[in-house]
């Protein structure tokens, strides 16, 4: 057993979990406004409406990843065997791959040829993107090599599936992992440097979900036409509302009133209108949105 064996999968996998956990926890921590995938829909939607849903879809390609902690005896149980396996492996895992790669590509090209879309890509989204498109082009290839349609087939659940069991038991297996071939090491070793990148990327927002949308109150919008008072009558108009959005917000002792205020018998600001605080004392809030106390 060498060294670098040791280094990168003995050890390797778990300051990778590390660092996963940790920045996760240390993003929500100290950056939630930063919590965001700065959605750019309002530069450019076209090609984000072909390109989100297919990079999106690729989450398949990470959920069916779980299947390498299903040992094989469990599958051959149930009547599955060895060559249908592979089939759907690389039916489900090509479609899934493909589509998040041409997705993935799109974007690219978007967020190259917009020209406010480029100018809000950082460093930091360049980098996720190379590392992104690196192991989705890994994954493909192992999954073609995996069923024999591209090389010499390789059966992964022999080598990388026992190695990927024994690491979440606190014992990793590193004689299985080094006799994997090439493409499933680079592979691997792409996954983990992606994992400890995600927590300082846009990607963070894949942990997050909007369930409080399902419980909060609805939110109530003002027509554009506003009532507003004239003479003693209510009048609407989007000229009046103008005129009452210019009164909206009037502080009188540390108080804030919100909303136009009805004026009887008094006549309509003016586009020029500020109010002045120095009439009678208001004594409520209700007083003064009803009278108009304290206006002159």
């Amino acid at each position: 057993m060498k060294a670098l064996d040791v280094l990168l999968w003995g050890v390797l996998p778990y300051v990778t979990l590390v660092i996963l956990v940790g920045g996760t926890v240390w993003r929500y921590r100290y950056d939630q406004f930063g919590w965001t995938p700065r959605s750019s829909e309002l530069y450019e939607s076209r090609l984000l409406r072909i390109g989100s849903p297919l990079f999106h879809f690729g989450i398949l390609v990470v959920i069916g990843h779980v299947i390498l902690v299903v040992p094989q005896s469990w599958t051959s149980a149930i009547g599955l065997s060895e060559t249908a396996y592979h089939v759907q492996a690389l039916v489900l895992g090509g479609v899934a791959g493909f589509a998040t790669l041409a997705g993935v590509a799109i974007l690219i090209y978007r967020r190259r040829t917009t020209g406010p879309v480029f100018m809000a890509t950082t460093r930091n989204d360049k980098t996720m993107y190379v590392v992104l498109v690196a192991a989705i082009v890994a994954g493909l290839v192992t999954t073609l090599l995996g069923a024999g349609t591209v090389g010499e087939e390789h059966n992964y659940r022999e080598t990388v599936s026992p190695r990927f069991r024994s690491v979440s038991t606190l014992q990793p297996d590193i004689d299985a992992m080094a006799a994997a071939p090439l493409s499933f090491q680079l592979h691997t070793l792409i996954g983990m440097l992606l994992f400890a990148f995600w927590p300082f990327t846009r990607l963070v927002h894949a942990f997050t979900a909007p369930v409080g949308y399902l419980f909060r109150p609805y939110i109530v919008y003002r027509s554009r036409s506003v009532s507003v008072w004239r003479g003693g009558r209510a009048v609407a108009g989007k000229a009046q509302a103008r005129s009452a959005s210019r009164i909206s917000n009037v502080s009188r002792a540390g108080r804030v009133v919100l909303g136009p205020r009805p004026y009887p018998g008094r006549r309509q600001p003016s586009e020029g209108f500020r109010p002045r605080l120095n009439g009678p004392r208001c004594h409520s809030r209700t007083q003064t949105m009803i009278s108009g106390c304290g206006l002159v």
